[in-house]
């Protein structure tokens, strides 16, 4: 348990995430959450202290309060200064606020609706960025939030695979300028690594039979590097030939996904790929590996992490210069995320892995942030959200670049991204596609400009 997170080391694991699970099995509150010995009432809260908090928490997955770093006493000591401190300043703010107020109510019957709504945004926004500023403020990451963000990277790099592995899950083929304009908006926005298609038979993937077509719309973009999945050697020479300075290659953890997905097993798939890598190096072309199912299968269930470090060993002694462990089917949680990661991380170094999370579930941001915690700095995200998982039907796919750069820049992490610019990305894409961005920061943050178009 050495890599695992601080907060994590004395959670039961194994009595928190069961051994095995099915996609269509549901499970009762009362199964997977231990009962309280107490209730308490909301009457109760305002006179509850640490040590009766203590009593109604459950200690399967939290761990206790260190006594030596701090006391009760301290807390509650601080705890009233600050409440004293607050009451002072609300004294001493009132009469300005009650003034700004009957100002803006005056405003309001002189102008009517539209100054209202105007004072309303500004409010929002002042709120915004004010005491719920998304930037992380340096002195007040001290003392106990040490523990939890003092771990993470000061830089993350986020690789962009919507407009490979988000466009090639959509039904219309979407035309080659509006892909080559989505690349070109991704790299004004700063992303570092853009995945920009795939050379693979147009029989399978009929969406990026132009791949050789974007590569050439792309090529005279510099400072970004723009890698494409090659599954086989033919794919590879296809990509070279196209003017690809780097590639992927594409294996499973788990044996029944490897042969419904490339029609073969685990280790001809590593042989295969292995061809790629010997033909790379001759080019001095990286070549980044992908482990698909690294939680869950949709056909076996659970996938061991000891089956996710053979493939990733592999993956890494062949020459792959980044191995990115992805969670298919957006099954994972923290809890089994965890054991994974401290599976592969024991035979291949953090420092050239990225995790690649699909949000089925709502985790890929939870996942996400526990994999920092763990070391990793590199992170695959889709601009809108793009992509999907075919097999749960109505299920969203990839986690949006969008949201985990919102979250990073609330923890402090630099990723040279500009999140408006971004944003605008995403949204030219989703208005291509004729659907909402499946960004919930843009979606939040959209509607301040929708407020603002009615004045």
């Amino acid at each position: 348990m050495k890599l695992m997170p601080k907060f994590l080391t004395k959670c039961a694991l194994t009595s928190c995430v069961p051994r095995t699970f099915s996609l269509a099995s549901s499970l009762t509150l009362s199964s997977v959450i231990p009962s309280l010995e107490e209730q308490v009432g909301l009457d109760d809260l305002t006179s509850l202290n640490l040590e009766s908090i203590r009593r109604f928490t459950s200690n399967t997955c939290l761990q206790r309060l260190d006594h030596n770093e701090m006391r009760g006493s301290a807390i509650e000591e601080r705890l009233s200064s600050s409440s004293d401190s607050r009451e002072e300043e609300y004294a001493r703010r009132r009469p300005l606020h009650e003034k700004y107020r009957q100002e803006r109510f005056r405003k309001s019957l002189s102008l009517g609706r539209n100054q209202t709504v105007l004072d309303s945004i500004y409010d929002s926004w002042k709120l915004q960025s004010s005491s719920y500023s998304t930037s992380c403020r340096e002195q007040e990451t001290s003392g106990l939030s040490n523990k939890f963000l003092g771990v993470l990277p000061k830089f993350v790099k986020i690789v962009e695979v919507g407009p490979r592995d988000g466009l090639q899950n959509e039904k219309d083929i979407v035309p080659t300028a509006v892909k080559i304009e989505l690349i070109q908006r991704l790299v004004s926005a700063g992303l570092p690594v853009i995945e920009a298609t795939s050379f693979v038979s147009p029989k399978w993937v009929p969406q990026l039979a132009d791949a050789k077509d974007v590569m050439e719309g792309v090529g005279s973009l510099e400072g970004v590097k723009f890698p494409v999945l090659t599954p086989n050697l033919k794919g590879f020479e296809a990509a070279v030939a196209a003017g690809a300075k780097e590639v992927a290659v594409f294996a499973s953890a788990s044996e029944s996904f490897s042969k419904s997905n490339i029609n073969c097993s685990i280790k001809e798939s590593l042989v295969r790929y292995n061809d790629v890598v010997l033909a790379a190096n001759k080019h001095a072309i990286p070549v980044r590996g992908y482990v698909s199912c690294v939680v869950g299968c949709p056909v076996e269930g659970a996938v061991p992490p000891s089956s996710v470090a053979f493939v990733a060993k592999e993956l890494n002694n062949m020459g792959c210069s980044e191995i990115s462990l992805g969670d298919t089917i957006g099954v994972g949680t923290p809890g089994t995320v965890v054991p994974m990661l401290e599976a592969v991380m024991s035979v291949v170094p953090v420092e050239k892995l990225a995790v690649h999370f699909h949000d089925t579930y709502g985790q890929a941001l939870p996942n996400i942030l526990i994999s920092l915690q763990m070391g990793i700095s590199t992170v695959d995200s889709s601009v809108a959200g793009l992509g999907g998982c075919p097999y749960a039907k109505g299920a969203s796919g990839n986690v949006a670049t969008e949201d985990v750069v919102y979250m990073l820049n609330g923890l402090g992490v630099r990723t040279g991204v500009d999140l408006g610019k971004l944003m605008a990305a995403g949204e030219f894409i989703s208005r291509h596609l004729g659907r909402r961005s499946g960004s919930k920061v843009a979606v939040a943050l959209s509607r301040v400009t929708a407020e603002a178009s009615k004045l």
